[in-house]
């Protein structure tokens, strides 16, 4: 069960404390019962999300891929962990995972309190257990568990262009931008899998990229109409984070518009939503113009 909380505009927690919501989000954060919002949880998560002693080799942290610098992702094609390990997918970014529904590309954490503890235990991430975690830093691993989850509900974007103008400001978008929103709502239909306040319908579909290599959302269900499908990213700070998809196959976001405006890459599993566009090269512009006004302020902490 989860507790949702008023922010008008600021969510209240105990006494003083305040986490402050940028403008354009939903003015509602879920928090679990069981890990309320407290200021020194918080704090605490700050510090362990840059505490490279949560790694085997004391050589990354949590920040080292989720760099507030860059919306909280990196910049390779797919993860880099201890001793130069590499995984096989992008960094998520996670700005606004607070609202989240379900964590990683393929969705297998039903939280963020079970997501922040798979990277430590990762062996191409962190190689940790978490009894090695409780030793070096001498807290319980609830504990941990707790202020990392806290930390990263308090890592939000918002009070961007997109967001000033769909509050009233005429003039926060340009003309180009204008039109791709009106692409991005009709003819392009990204708007049918980036939805709401966060851009993303928080579901998992199969538009071909990396296919057939990996299963996504497939190896979680074991359905088969989920081979091959993937998390819809939020579409916050797109402009700021390449490469893109889940492997990091698009370097750039003209890439990435022209791969969905040729209509995928077919195969059995395709969602049905995927198909060719016909965009114009201006209305294939106009949405690279929208998608950069995606970007906002990042704020983290309380």
């Amino acid at each position: 069960m989860r507790l949702w909380l008023l922010l008008l505009p600021t969510l209240a927690l105990a006494g003083a404390d305040q986490l402050v919501i940028p403008a354009g989000l939903d003015a509602y954060l879920p928090v679990p019962e069981q890990n309320p919002l407290t200021r020194e949880k918080v704090e605490l998560g700050k510090k362990l999300f840059f505490d490279v002693r949560l790694s085997r080799d004391n050589s990354v942290s949590c920040a080292t891929c989720h760099n507030p610098k860059l919306a909280f992702t990196d910049d390779r094609p797919v993860g880099v962990g201890v001793a130069g390990r590499v995984g096989g997918r992008r960094v998520p970014r996670i700005v606004n995972r607070g609202y989240g529904k379900s964590f990683f590309w393929d969705g297998r954490a039903a939280t963020l309190e079970e997501q922040v503890l798979q990277p430590i235990q990762n062996p191409k991430e962190m190689d940790m257990t978490l009894e090695e975690v409780a030793s070096r830093t001498g807290l319980p691993i609830e504990r941990a568990q707790q202020a990392l989850a806290s930390y990263v509900r308090t890592i939000l974007s918002g009070d961007s262009p997109y967001d000033r103008y769909l509050q009233g400001d005429r003039n926060a978008l340009t003309t180009e931008q204008r039109l791709g929103l009106r692409l991005f709502r009709g003819k392009a239909g990204c708007a049918v899998c980036h939805l709401g306040p966060n851009l993303t319908d928080e579901r998992f579909h199969n538009t071909g990229v990396g296919w057939p290599g990996d299963e996504g959302r497939y190896a979680v269900t074991k359905s088969e109409p989920d081979r091959g499908a993937f998390k819809t990213p939020s579409l916050r700070e797109v402009a700021r984070t390449p490469p893109y998809m889940h492997d990091g196959s698009r370097k750039t976001l003209e890439e990435v518009i022209d791969f969905y405006n040729q209509g995928g890459n077919p195969n059995p599993a395709l969602d049905p939503e995927i198909r060719k566009l016909q965009l114009s090269a201006e209305e294939k512009a106009a949405l690279l113009a929208l998608l950069k006004a995606l970007s906002g302020t990042v704020r983290d902490g309380m």
